[in-house]
């Protein structure tokens, strides 16, 4: 008998699931990363000041610096800045995502 007082519940449940054929919001741009123009920054220090101006160059909205022998997430996010450094704290790799 308990199954059957659960078929309405399942019902509704499943009704929240079917599509209204309307497309899906489009996600905003805006903030997207571009490395390609701050290769040359390579080589450079890692400084608080680097890190302003090569946010400002790439139009990236979040800078995330990689220390050495760091592990990062691999989840892309094409409005972020990868920044990876050695030791020295000398820029080692410019990268989005």
């Amino acid at each position: 008998m308990r199954s059957i007082a659960v078929l309405p519940a399942l019902a509704l449940l499943l009704g929240a699931c079917t599509t209204t054929g309307e497309e899906p919001p489009q996600r905003e741009l805006a903030g997207e990363c571009d490395a390609s123009g701050v290769q040359e920054h390579i080589g450079h220090r890692a400084t608080a000041e680097s890190g302003a101006t090569l946010l400002r160059l790439t139009g990236a909205r979040t800078l995330r610096w990689v220390p050495p022998r760091t592990a990062v997430t691999m989840d892309f996010r094409a409005d972020r800045l990868t920044v990876s450094y050695d030791d020295d704290m000398v820029i080692e790799r410019i990268s989005c995502g």
